[in-house]
């Protein structure tokens, strides 16, 4: 009988920041990707005494790294009784996304990420460090550009499994890199997110390259890497009076969102590199210092959407969507 590989996928319980794993299960032709299940006492989710935990397929896409009728299955984390783990902060997403449909929510996620080989970001001299940060964000050429070929490979992983990646582009820090996934609905743009994650750190294996959501990847005056995550409404995009109530709401619930956008959150955001301080909120017309920035064309248009430009690197997409949607849309319907 004929077989594929299906790549399970799934979010483990480490804290403050959670990982990736992954274990391949052999899947006769023709059938579904099966619920399955792991040793959660090895991925911080179970003691040992009651270890088993639950693999329930959520996104199912072609697996770009085997190639073939092969599959990537993302999977949220349930228990045993098939409720939601305490790690699975899909479940939350899904509620809050069915409770404000009718707001037809869309995100776009700006995802930085710093190549490493070994322990210095790819590229840097053994002893001191590069020229200052000016000429490498969207750079051209090897002494300014580090790790091409990485993020190429990852781009054509990325399209070849039918993700909706809009884009890359090198950043301000040599080694820094960018992607973006959307525009989406919450669940499938953090859905999609994660396997794009996963998508980087496989393909990195084959250059012998690894890839860090450190916000703060290198101390000193040194930009810090975050996942700036575009918002509308259907409201918004029709109106802009409704772009300035979201970026309004947003400030109300300052110390919420700040508290769930990434650990270390207080490094990346410290006035300084196009931030502003986690200490305090402002939005504004085409400010990258601002908490929530308005594009100057949705300025011009009179519609369209705003970039909380908060979210660490390392957030997790489904908490932060969550929170957005909970804190935009609930003010609306307040």
């Amino acid at each position: 009988m004929s077989s594929y590989k299906a790549e399970y996928i799934w979010i483990d319980g480490q804290k403050p920041t959670a990982k990736l794993r992954c274990k391949a299960k052999i899947v006769p032709e023709g059938a579904d990707p099966p619920i399955w299940g792991f040793d959660g006492s090895s991925t911080e989710q179970a003691p040992g005494s009651n270890s088993d935990c639950v693999l329930k397929p959520i996104f199912i896409c072609p697996d770009p790294i085997r190639g073939g009728d092969n599959k990537l299955v993302l999977c949220e984390v349930l228990l045993t009784d098939m409720s939601p783990h305490p790690s699975n902060t899909r479940a939350a997403l899904v509620a809050v996304a069915k409770k404000y449909a009718e707001f037809d929510t869309w995100f776009g996620i700006e995802q930085e990420y710093t190549l490493f080989s070994g322990a210095r970001p790819l590229g840097w001299p053994v002893n001191g460090f590069p020229a200052p940060q000016g000429g490498y964000y969207c750079g051209v050429g090897s002494d300014e550009v580090f790790g091409r070929p990485v993020v190429e490979a990852h781009l054509d992983n990325c399209l070849d499994a039918g993700l909706g990646i809009g884009g890359i582009n090198a950043e301000v820090m040599p080694a820094q890199w960018e992607f973006q996934i959307g525009p989406l609905g919450p669940v499938e743009v953090s859905d999609q997110l994660w396997v794009a994650r996963w998508l980087l750190y496989r393909t990195g294996e084959q250059f012998d390259v690894s890839a860090a959501l450190d916000p703060k990847p290198v101390r000193g005056d040194w930009n810090g890497a975050g996942a700036h995550t575009n918002f509308s409404t259907k409201y918004m995009r029709e109106n802009y009076d409704a772009c300035i109530a979201a970026a309004e709401a947003l400030g109300t619930k300052r110390e919420l969102h700040i508290a769930n956008y990434g650990d270390r959150i207080e490094e990346r955001l410290t006035g300084l590199h196009e931030t502003c301080s986690y200490r305090e909120f402002r939005y504004g017309v085409s400010d990258r210092g601002a908490s929530v920035r308005i594009p100057w064309q949705v300025a011009r248009d009179q519609k369209g959407y705003i970039e909380d430009r908060r979210p660490n690197a390392n957030m997790d997409p489904y908490v932060v969507t969550r929170l957005v949607v909970e804190t935009v849309c609930g003010a609306a319907s307040a």
